[in-house]
């Protein structure tokens, strides 16, 4: 049966090797199983009758029963085209066809009665049918029509080769003849009988020829179920076999660095949910497996201190750690902010970048393989081969989405024992895709501010507003405060500008600001990603000290700029970000114990989308709330880096709208695996077997996620 899912789709009746070719490229729809797979987006109704006298201009479609009458051939060649009416009791309308004049020329037959759908237009005062679908009652009758016509996507190639989501359908149908009785079973019987009794086979029936709404409901439910449980069961299998077969190094004591940073140098009273999290990473590493955790907490909420934390236990233990950051700017600020928690305790923090000069890099790694380092921060230079490490025993992996699975392997390469792996992310992720990116993982969320900070205040300004934007700025920047103003580019002549696309860009803005806040009262820097990295420096040195009233900046700011004393945030045309990114620009400012705010400048005129992402953020400052609404807006996509998770791709369910779902998936596969970890009981045989599938020739990436 498996062989005949991936016959490729050219030896189905109907496509061919042209029509292939086009399937292959538009749909990426290779083979008989990958065709089962191309679900229809929605369903028309096709239980409603009109008569021609009921027809009005404004119906989106209409479905009439009558009588076709002759066939009339007009015009030469490239603009002949095909015309016939269509007459009930009630009255007549014009059908008009120009494509596929020739081949329906030779299949309709005049005389008879059709049932035709379609949507009616008005042409010389007359009601008429362009292209519209006709099918011989007698065939309706006999049960070859359905009450719910599913409607699949298709493009303009596949239509102009009469691939339109009509004839995909009629494919649909032809491939489930042919696989009829032969499909096999995925869940176990009790999972079925759960399911509305409904088999895997009765499924895909329903859902690409339905015989009515409950049965197609309950179709709809049955797959996109065991699309999601498949992918829990994947993912808590795996994280399962971890725990047994990958041990890890077990940290027995919290010794004297970690106790005397904790009563003596801790810069402030950690939270609740600070203390919370530290405790659970205490009980992963001392547990003897692999800990493999997932901390989770908005910009400004404490997790680098948690991570310290983390690293501490283990060099009391005798263990190095490593912190990989994803840019140099976040891996030069961990360091700092590392260093200072540590300048009066005798813990070695260095830094490994690529920008790190070749004596320095030589000194670094020659203490680092004596286990004279005891953290090293760094970004990807991190993976290369001649880094070796004296005794590895945390990974800290901060915005971890940001690197490739592979990258990840090769550090854990470098410790004969994995090293127990800390993820932290300042990006708040939605739950389901939470569960769905992450489920191998244990999480932790720290949802609790430090004290003594105040929620960022977010207004959206437009461009008349300007000057009055300019007048706040004087005013903060007189109390002592300093501004951020960020650009999405960094002048007019960047892709973006060029394609046509009204943004404000950095130099431009940068000589505006200039000239409103001139020296020598005001002093502005500028920082973007095309500035060497001693230049970035400098500037970023300068804005931090204090020097510099107003940064202008691009997103280079996003993450790892540290600035108590910033105190408001201005984003240029605020519609063109996503709203994690503006979410991340504004954890920027609220460092402190001042007020801050972050200031949203858009055009006039704004899409739905750029409304509601700026509407949520002068709403909340709640991270996953804003989360759950990116999702929603943005779709999952590729939100999170899921290419890289080795997840299966989605084909009907939607982490959007089937969060329950989702979630019952879970708690069933979570049972299962407490009830039979091996899944060895035969009447779970089908859903053991189906799992192999997915499972096979996948790397187990599971302890490096």
């Amino acid at each position: 049966m498996q062989d005949l899912l991936r016959t490729p789709i050219e030896f189905l009746k109907g496509v061919g090797p042209q029509r292939a070719a086009l399937l292959r490229t538009e749909l990426d729809v290779h083979t008989y199983d990958d065709l089962l797979q191309h679900f229809p987006f929605r369903y028309v109704d096709r239980t409603c009758f009109h008569t021609i006298k009921e027809l009005q201009e404004n119906m989106p479609q209409a479905q009439l029963r009558g009588t076709l009458g002759p066939l009339r051939a007009v015009g030469e060649k490239q603009r002949r085209r095909l015309t016939a009416s269509f007459a009930d009791a009630t009255g007549t309308v014009e059908l008009v066809w120009f494509k596929g004049v020739r081949w329906l020329q030779a299949s309709l037959k005049p005389g008879q009665e059709y049932i035709l759908f379609g949507k009616p237009s008005v042409f010389n005062g007359r009601f008429n049918f362009p292209h519209p679908e006709l099918d011989l009652a007698a065939s309706w009758e006999q049960g070859l029509g359905t009450a719910l016509r599913p409607v699949y996507h298709t493009t303009e190639k596949l239509t102009a080769k009469g691939l339109g989501s009509r004839a995909i359908w009629n494919l649909q149908r032809t491939l489930l003849v042919q696989v009829e009785g032969l499909l096999q079973e995925t869940l176990s019987n009790e999972l079925v009988e759960w399911l509305s009794g409904m088999s895997r086979e009765e499924a895909y029936r329903q859902v690409h020829a339905p015989q009515d709404q409950t049965k197609l409901d309950a179709a709809i439910r049955r797959l996109k179920f065991e699309e999601l449980f498949f992918i829990q069961l994947l993912l808590l299998k795996q994280k399962q076999e971890l725990q047994k077969r990958i041990r890890g190094n077990v940290f027995q004591q919290v010794g004297e660095h970690f106790n005397t940073f904790y009563k003596e140098h801790l810069p402030f009273e950690l939270t609740g949910a600070q203390k919370r999290v530290v405790k659970e990473i205490r009980k992963d590493m001392v547990g003897g497996g692999q800990m493999n955790r997932l901390v989770q907490g908005d910009v400004g909420s404490g997790k680098t201190l948690v991570g310290l934390l983390s690293m501490l236990i283990a060099l009391d233990n005798g263990f190095q750690s490593v912190l990989m950051a994803p840019t140099e700017i976040l891996a030069q600020q961990h360091c700092a902010t590392l260093s200072r928690f540590l300048e009066n305790m005798p813990v070695a923090v260095r830094l490994l970048t690529g920008s790190t000069k070749a004596a320095e890099r030589k000194s670094i790694l020659k203490a680092l393989r004596a286990g004279e380092v005891h953290i090293i921060v760094g970004t990807h230079a991190l993976l290369e081969d001649r880094v070796v490490f004296h005794r590895l025993g945390l990974a800290v992996i901060d915005e971890q989405h940001r690197f490739g699975v592979a990258q990840r392997a090769r550090l854990w390469a470098k410790s004969a024992v994995p090293p127990h792996v800390l993820v932290m992310t300042a990006t708040p992720i939605p739950r389901t895709l939470a569960m769905t990116l992450y489920g191998d993982l244990d999480t932790s969320v720290i949802d609790e501010l430090p004290p003594g900070r105040k929620p960022v205040r977010t207004e959206h300004r437009n461009d008349g507003s300007r000057n009055a934007v300019f007048g706040f700025l004087e005013k903060e920047i007189e109390k002592g405060r300093q501004v951020y103003v960020v650009y999405p580019l960094i002048e007019e002549g960047d892709p973006a500008k060029m394609q046509g696309m009204e943004l404000k860009d950095l130099m431009d803005g940068f000589e505006s600001i200039t000239r409103r806040f001139p020296l020598p009262k005001y002093a502005v820097s500028m920082l973007h990603g095309r500035m060497d990295q001693v230049t970035k420096d400098y500037e970023m040195a300068r804005f931090k000290n204090g020097e510099t009233n107003i940064l202008v900046a691009t997103t280079v700011i996003e993450v790892g700029v540290d600035v108590p004393n910033a105190s408001v945030m201005v984003i240029e045309n605020a519609e063109r970000f996503g709203l994690s990114q503006l979410h991340q620009l504004r954890g920027r400012v609220g460092r402190g114990a001042d007020q801050s705010f972050c200031i949203l400048m858009s055009g006039d005129k704004l899409g739905n989308d750029a409304r509601s992402r700026i509407d949520t953020m002068v709403r909340t400052n709640d991270g996953f709330l804003i989360a759950e609404e990116d999702l929603r807006l943005r779709g999952p996509g590729d939100m999170m880096g899921t290419q890289q998770s080795g997840i299966p791709e989605l084909h009907i369910a939607d982490l959007i709208t089937d969060v329950n779902l989702l979630q019952q998936a879970r708690q069933v596969a979570l049972r299962l695996l407490e009830l039979d970890p091996a899944l060895s009981d035969p009447k779970h045989a089908p859903i053991a077997r189906t799992l192999q599938g997915i499972r096979a020739g996948r790397p187990l990436w599971g302890r490096i996620s």
